[in-house]
């Protein structure tokens, strides 16, 4: 059954939203299960320092340079077939990642899960604002997936220290096998087949590479660092190609015959803009900030994998908390007073995380700045998706859901590359618990700047709502709509 606005409602709605939640549970929980692997990883395949962090960049750069192709594709072929497709890939990768023997083999199954998690993930948001539209529903909704994102790096990063400890690193990779295979089975029962949104010409391939290209050779500039100066001539050389290939791939989305993956005017509506621009500066901090808490507890406290696991509990209840909070308030308070509360309490953590010392503990160093930052973290991620969504014609919901995860991937990749070179440095050649513990509150400090930051852009780029009518219930995403016609 469909409403007025062609929204699927009843019984329909609650399997599209039952898929999407399993989805978003099983992209979480692998990003939190490898973290928490990393120093076994690194010490089964040999990874160097930096090295290391390439499991992260690998998935990152793929995932978030092909979600602008994902999210067209969806647009395109039906959300559906692609959301399947990407699932089977996700599933595939994982299984040859468990098998990995040398770090360049986990490097490119890492490499290929992202290629499958940008078809899933921006087919499954875009299933989910086609099916809650507005209103009350809209905000349990995005409450759910919220609570679902949290609670997949819940269990992963208790399932992640368990494994590592107990079954070895390998299992990280393991466990997304049969998550895959209950994904695909549920979204085959729960998610009916619909015909495309968008009828253009094919999706802009050469567009996808040019900027999958630019932002790995970016990152992949920012990462080397380490060996050559910023003012070097092969750090210079690097930055200025990936600055070309990201130049070119502007011109391609403007000159292209084929359907471009990003429409110029897309970016017009004030709403996605700025929650993009909000989104890539959240990204680039929790990304950074959960790389260095987790290597401080096992490298410089000395935790084991499997209490690590324990230790990241309270974070991730926390978000669920904050993303319950989040639906509550979003019927009484704007999404941009959210999002900006959200960041700023998140920085308030995270600057408490960045006065860590060698000599501490769980209780003084780690839990009251988990309990803060989660709960900051979880009242913007809701938001920021339906403010990202909203306003958004159907045909280009798919391309507005990749837009947004694709921004807080590459956001990610990002401030994990230039956060970790500047620990890194501050680190020095010899690695002590003094000298990491250093490097990790130097990443953590900055983490807290980037999300000083992306609150200071969502209290100028996006508007208050007024309030709501009496005796009427308030829509948190109307006030936006309104900027895409502007």
């Amino acid at each position: 059954m469909r409403n007025r606005q062609g929204a699927r409602t009843g019984p329909g709605a609650g399997l599209t939203l039952a898929a999407v939640a399993v989805v978003q549970f099983m992209v979480s929980l692998d990003l939190s299960v490898v973290n928490v692997g990393l120093p076994e990883i690194a010490a089964g395949l040999g990874f160097g320092a930096v090295g290391l962090t390439w499991v992260i960049h690998a998935y990152a750069l793929t995932f978030g340079g092909l979600l602008l192709l994902g999210g067209k594709a969806a647009d395109r072929y039906g959300r559906r077939r692609v959301l399947l497709g990407g699932l089977a890939l996700f599933g595939l990768a994982s299984l040859a990642g468990g098998f990995a023997q040398q770090p360049g083999h986990l490097v490119a199954a890492r490499a290929a899960q992202g290629i499958g998690a940008a078809a899933l993930a921006p087919a499954a948001l875009a299933l989910l604002t086609a099916s809650f539209p507005a209103g009350k529903a809209r905000v349990r909704a995005f409450g759910v997936w919220s609570a679902m994102n949290a609670a997949g790096g819940a269990l992963g990063v208790l399932a992640g220290g368990l494994l590592t400890e107990y079954a070895g690193w390998r299992w990280v990779m393991f466990v997304n096998v049969p998550m895959a295979v209950c994904a695909l089975a549920l979204a085959w029962r729960g998610v009916p087949a619909t015909p495309p949104t968008a009828r253009g010409g094919r999706p802009d391939v050469l567009g996808a590479v040019l900027a999958t290209a630019g932002t790995t050779l970016l990152v992949f500039g920012v990462v080397r660092t380490d060996r050559y100066a910023w003012t070097s001539p092969v750090t210079l050389t690097t930055l200025a190609v990936a600055a070309l290939l990201l130049a070119a791939f502007v011109r391609v989305e403007r000159t292209t015959s084929r359907e471009p993956l990003l429409r110029p005017g897309l970016l017009a509506n004030r709403s996605v803009a700025g929650a993009n621009a909000y989104n890539l500066l959240v990204g680039a901090a929790m990304a950074a900030a959960f790389y260095f808490v987790s290597l401080y507890v096992q490298r410089v406290l000395g935790t084991g994998p499997a209490l690590t696991g324990v230790m990241f509990l309270p974070f991730a209840l926390g978000v669920v908390v904050g993303s319950v909070l989040a639906v509550r308030l979003g019927y009484r308070l704007p999404p941009r007073g959210l999002l900006v509360a959200g960041a700023l309490l998140t920085a308030t953590g995270f600057a408490w995380f960045g006065l860590i010392s060698p000599d501490g503990s769980f209780a003084t160093d780690v839990l009251g700045p988990s309990v803060v930052a989660s709960v900051g973290f979880g009242l913007c991620l809701g938001p920021v998706v339906s403010v990202a969504t909203a306003g958004v014609a159907p045909r280009e919901t798919g391309t507005a859901s990749g837009l947004l995860t694709s921004s807080r991937q590459i956001g990610a990749s990002l401030g994990l590359a230039a956060l970790g070179t500047a620990a890194d440095h501050r680190t020095g050649a010899t690695a002590t618990r003094q000298t990491l513990n250093d490097g990790y509150a130097l990443g953590l400090t900055l983490s807290a700047a980037l999300l000083a930051a992306a609150a200071l852009i969502a209290l100028t780029a996006l508007r208050p709502t007024r309030p709501p009518a009496p005796g009427k219930t308030p829509d948190p995403t109307a006030a936006l709509t309104g900027s895409a016609t502007e």
